[in-house]
């Protein structure tokens, strides 16, 4: 065997032989190895406190943008946002916080006039990829490993101008 050979064949086992590294873990174990690896290897951001539940409805808090100045970004910027919580029950952590724009379009203020929301410009989420621990069942049926999974979450939203134009 020449050295592509021997290149080309370890190249094939290494997706085998990582696969087979993964420790597996009873149930009872499996959310402290959670917890340790991701403290270790993969640190988490900080949580926002969540507004609302996902499934609720959101408006456009275009009215609440005369009344007294908001303390969070969230809330002045030209495209609010709110924080949901999702949970994964496969995922750790299971739980975690993900912006929601509040409009479709983006708040307008001009003239000193009343601000008003245009859809000649869209609320857009801006996304941030964070690692999770994916549960998943090893070969023997009854316990499982954890793999990391990348998830794009969304932390906020932008004003951007639409896609098409009347």
């Amino acid at each position: 065997m020449d050295i592509k050979q021997i290149l080309i064949f370890g190249l094939c086992l290494v997706p085998v032989w990582t696969c087979r590294m993964n420790r597996c873990y009873n149930v009872s174990e499996l959310h402290q190895a959670a917890e340790r690896k991701l403290r270790s290897h993969y640190p988490q951001p900080h949580e926002f406190p969540t507004a609302a539940l996902s499934n609720s409805l959101a408006s456009c808090p275009v009215s609440l943008f005369p009344q007294q100045p908001p303390q969070h970004v969230r809330d002045r910027s030209l495209s609010p946002w709110r924080y949901v919580r999702v949970t994964k029950e496969d995922h750790f952590p299971s739980s975690y916080s993900e912006a929601q724009c509040l409009c479709s379009g983006c708040v307008l203020i001009q003239n000193n006039k009343n601000p008003v929301e245009s859809h000649d410009y869209n609320s857009h989420p801006v996304t941030q990829s964070r690692v999770f621990l994916k549960r998943e069942l090893c070969d023997d049926g009854r316990r499982y490993y954890l793999k990391p999974v990348t998830v794009k979450v969304a932390v906020g939203c932008t004003c951007t101008r639409a896609k098409s134009y009347n």
